[in-house]
């Protein structure tokens, strides 16, 4: 019996296993040489290619990933019980001015059918959301979105009521109270949010009023609150209030708009071996063709660009975007310093399931996201919207601060303006936030065992033999299907929307 594995980078000293988990004594084919194996080795780990002696630094994607912790053989297991993380100290980053090369895939001219909103941005979807000061108040939220859903979803170009809601707001102080207080602006202001209705309670810490006054939406007539502390009935309040709403986004309609509009949203969770060589790379490839076209694409998970950094910064547009990428960088490995956590506490014992040894592995594999062209252009703070993209002049790359927790990364994600979420992920999840959440799998045995999760098998990649240029240009076609309204993400189908806010500070 062989076994199938690759080598990425002509630089590597590992290769992955893409056949199914092998026993020892079996032989592994690598670019036509032959390798026998010691030892059991699950689907997605790696093999050494050469042998490796303790404090070896080794490369996967022609980069370091991990160092040696014990003597390794040729066709050998590497993963945690042999390897680790080198990640430590703040670096030091250097400058050079990046020149984009020139792309081999034409301009992509497509186009999606979206809802264009008084400040420029283009919503793929027309809702209403109910949205929280504080989180003693969630239940009455969903049940008033529950029952003016069940009265106003499909009136005119309604498409659903939807509850987010939190368990923050109440004894909230400082720093912390005005990043909840800022995120819910955020998500008020989301493109895909036809009209708002704020309800608080009325002695909460994130008061009601500077709730208001800390918003940014293009039409305050869409905007409706109240405090339920100060009305006899907040369900009949609250309904009303949607209805009024209702009475005006029902006259939104689709457009035709470029594909320049569409701000995507890049997220990989439940990671796996596969994920940097299909699904990843795959969102990648869209990532360019975006910028290419004038769009932005987001990328959040800062600690899961700690090891692979270098390669993103290499891409800033220019110095002041190298330096705000490096204090983005910077300050996240502060935070977890603050905590007296390593930086290195990642990945996930699933990532490491499905053959994922350190964090710069990870992070390797994750930034692929962004493309390979694309420039870095935009950094974003935690619950900071990106400007509307009006001439198409600011295409490229957005890095938003936030951590890599699936609901809060995807809601960071959703609060930096993106339409839609593309989620790729090893080890499957239901998940959905409030933006639809595309999941797109790495490998095709997940895509086989939770059809009711994948709306997109990368796995097709390795196992079908399809060109990378070839399923982009398939995964795009659909993605603008389900940006057009043409059809649901199995999250949204399954009624899977949800958020989570990113908590850092005291509780008083």
């Amino acid at each position: 019996m062989e076994a199938r594995a690759l080598k990425i980078h002509p630089d590597d000293d590992v290769a992955v296993l893409l056949s199914p988990a092998i026993a020892a004594g079996t032989k592994i084919v690598v670019e036509g040489r032959m390798y026998r194996t010691d030892q059991a080795i699950p689907s997605g780990h790696k093999i050494a290619l050469r042998p490796l002696a303790p404090g070896e630094t080794v490369k996967k994607y022609g980069q370091p990933f991990a160092r040696v912790t014990q003597p390794i053989t040729e066709g050998s297991w590497l993963h945690t019980h042999n390897a680790a993380t080198t990640l430590g100290s703040n670096e030091a980053y250097a400058y050079t001015p990046y020149s984009s090369p020139t792309p081999h895939s034409p301009l992509p001219t497509p186009s999606f059918s979206g809802y264009l909103r008084a400040d420029g941005r283009v919503g793929v979807r027309n809702e209403l959301w109910v949205l929280c000061t504080v989180g003693c108040i969630n239940r009455v939220a969903e049940e008033v979105a529950r029952q003016a859903h069940a009265k106003l979803a499909g009136r005119g170009g309604i498409e659903g009521v939807y509850a987010f809601t939190h368990p923050y707001g109440c004894a909230q102080i400082g720093g912390d109270l005005q990043q909840t207080r800022r995120a819910i602006a955020a998500l008020a202001a989301h493109p895909n949010c036809a009209g708002v209705l704020l309800m608080g309670l009325g002695c909460e810490n994130n008061a009601l009023r500077d709730q208001i006054d800390a918003l940014r939406v293009a039409d305050n007539n869409r905007v409706r609150y109240f405090s339920a502390q100060e009305v006899s009935d907040e369900l009949i309040e609250g309904i009303k209030l949607l209805e009024e709403l209702a009475e005006i986004a029902q006259n939104d309609k689709r457009t035709v708009q470029p594909l320049s509009k569409l701000v995507l949203g890049m997220k990989c969770g439940g990671s796996d071996g596969f994920s940097g060589l299909t699904a990843n790379p795959l969102v990648g490839v869209l990532s360019d063709r975006l910028a290419l076209a004038g769009g932005v694409s987001i990328l959040t998970e800062v600690p899961e660009m700690f090891g692979a950094e270098k390669l993103l910064m290499a891409r800033a547009k220019d110095k002041a975007t190298f330096l705000a990428t490096e204090k983005l960088i910077n300050d996240f490995k502060d935070y977890f310093r603050k905590y007296n956590e390593p930086i290195s506490e990642n990945p996930a014992p699933g990532n490491k399931a499905g053959g994922i040894t350190t964090l710069e592995e990870k992070s390797l594999g994750c930034i692929q996201k962004g493309g390979a062209t694309a420039p870095i252009a935009h950094i974003l703070g935690y619950g900071v919207p990106l400007a509307p993209n009006n001439g198409g002049e600011a295409g490229g790359i957005a890095l938003a601060y936030g951590p890599g927790s699936d609901v809060v990364s995807c809601t960071t994600l959703a609060a930096a303006g993106s339409a839609l979420v593309l989620f790729t992920t090893g080890r499957g999840t239901p998940f959905g936030t409030c933006a639809p959440t595309y999941k797109i799998s790495s490998n095709s045995d997940l895509a086989h065992r939770k059809p009711g999760w994948i709306d997109f098998n990368a796995g097709r990649l390795i196992d079908d033999g399809i060109p990378l240029e070839a399923l982009a240009d398939e995964l795009l076609l659909d993605i603008l299907a389900v940006a057009s309204g043409e059809k649901q993400t199995k999250a949204e189908q399954n009624g899977c929307r949800e958020i989570a806010l990113f908590k850092d500070g005291v509780i008083n």
